[in-house]
């Protein structure tokens, strides 16, 4: 049994900024959980170790605050603190030559590993060995390239590389180690790398390797991200949303106002697909906060400001873990939601739009004019953003699905009362680098009255002017 965890936690995530300037990296979340808590629940459940030295460096103390002495996990946290984080990893482990005399198990803090076998390390216990280094089989040139892979001969790493240009195995080197207390006078040994001016870790073991000395392979089968930028955050928590997307609430939003034609109706047209459904609805005339009340989960009755602020009051009230937005007069359809949340698995935020024409049922509100002023407008937007590679044809389409999540971080920039909340929700999450997709929806004929926003050129005309007008001001900071 190995009795000693070391997680390294002292980088600066330069390429995450500006999203480290405040916090450091291993404190981001997946499904809820920091990086570094994911990696100590590794070392403690899997490999049973209690003991664990975690190497600080930026922002570290906001680390050892947030977890203390390490009791409230189960487990005993160490910390050394490494003045020069921009050193590299090598130089962390130092830190820690007169404190480690036996065996232990080295975790990057910012790695991310789903359903692994880490417990299958415990089998190199009592093997004679200089090193162990973890991979895991994968045909994704790209992951390689970005970490290391190696040569493997009967049984024994014969060579390590790091970031290899060119890639002829399967072999995807991550960030789990099994080290003795030798590696330090291996590291005090080894050239600083040429690419990077550090002494790396992977070129010290790689001098064992070339030696003859037993460095071994450990084959780990694991979803497996390594964050080192923006994408592959975004892509870890993608991957951790696809594996446990049966088990998420559903919160369905409807804003309403004198919608008593058709309030019923579509709540119980999504009452099977939704856990709960919440309804913002504005003081009415007619029987629509009555309706609600007896159908919906909430019911929030106030003076709202306009379609954005009844939105954003229910979006605030919803404690599903994905919100999806839908009109209250019946022009869009439950039987679309399936698809909305199957893109929602590797996006943020999945829009519907209604320019489709052949999804465009017969009598909808979405003549030509509107249509295409609907494209051209949807366009601009995707013009101004065209670095974040987005695709809009819609600007106004309120059917959509998003992570409550994503919602917590856009939330605090939205405050548009009225329709140009729609494309402000698209603004603030492409400039919070989250990403969207957009589906063809269903468009029907709405149930009730007409909208007052699209009623006629003049009123598609203002409230065209007014989303236009924001997406201008948010473009130019203003």
């Amino acid at each position: 049994m190995f009795e000693i965890g070391v997680i390294a936690a002292a980088g600066r995530g330069l390429r995450l900024s500006p999203y480290t300037q405040d916090t450091p990296k291993v404190l981001f979340e997946i499904g809820g959980i920091t990086l570094l808590e994911r990696n100590i629940a590794i070392l403690r459940d899997e490999l049973k170790i209690k003991t664990i030295y975690i190497i600080l460096g930026y922002l570290g103390h906001q680390i050892s605050d947030k977890f203390g002495d390490g009791s409230e996990l189960g487990v005993e946290l160490h910390y050394v603190n490494c003045l020069e984080p921009e050193k590299g990893l090598a130089h962390g482990l130092l830190l820690l030559r007169d404190v480690i005399v036996q065996p232990f198990i080295l975790l990057l803090g910012d790695e991310v590993y789903l359903n692994s076998n880490h417990d299958s390390l415990l089998d190199f216990s009592g093997r004679n060995f200089d090193a162990v280094c973890a991979y895991i089989l994968t045909g994704n040139k790209n992951q390689i390239q970005g970490n290391y892979t190696a040569k493997i001969s009967q049984g024994r790493i014969t060579r390590l590389i790091e970031k290899p240009v060119s890639v002829d195995s399967n072999f995807l080197g991550c960030g789990t180690f099994i080290l003795k207390p030798d590696i330090f006078s291996q590291i005090d040994a080894t050239t600083p790398s040429s690419r990077s001016g550090q002494v790396e870790l992977i070129d010290t073991l790689n001098n064992l390797a070339s030696n003859n000395r037993a460095v071994l392979p450990a084959a780990l089968t694991a979803q497996y991200r390594n964050i080192n930028c923006i994408d592959d955050y975004n892509s870890a928590t993608h991957l951790y949303r696809k594996v446990h997307f049966s088990e998420y609430k559903i919160s369905l939003v409807i804003p309403a106002y004198n919608e008593e034609a058709s309030l019923g109706y579509v709540m119980d047209e999504f009452k099977n697909s939704v856990d709960e459904i919440i309804v913002a609805a504005s003081y009415s005339t007619d029987k629509t906060v009555e309706i609600a009340q007896a159908n919906a989960s909430v019911v929030l009755v106030e003076k709202f400001a306009g379609y954005g602020d009844a939105l954003k009051a229910g979006m605030n009230a919803a404690t599903g873990d994905i919100i999806v937005l839908v009109e209250a007069d019946a022009s869009f359809t439950a039987d679309d939601l399936p698809k909305l949340l199957s893109y929602l698995r590797d996006a943020d935020m999945a829009l519907g739009t209604r320019t489709t024409k052949q999804m465009i049922q017969q009598g909808a509100n979405m003549d030509v004019f509107l249509r295409w002023g609907n494209v051209l407008a949807a366009k601009v937007l995707q013009l101004l953003w065209l670095s974040h590679e987005p695709r809009f044809t819609d600007l106004g389409c309120t059917y959509r699905a998003i992570w409550k999540e994503c919602y917590e971080v856009i939330g605090p920039n939205l405050h548009a009362k009225g329709p140009a909340f729609s494309p402000e929700m698209m603004v603030e999450t492409l400039k919070a680098n989250r990403k969207i997709v957009e589906i063809p929806v269903t468009y029907k004929p709405r149930i009730g009255g007409e909208s007052k926003h699209s009623q006629n050129k003049i009123s598609i005309l203002k409230t065209g002017s007014k989303m236009l007008s924001l997406i201008f001001r948010k473009r130019l900071g203003l």
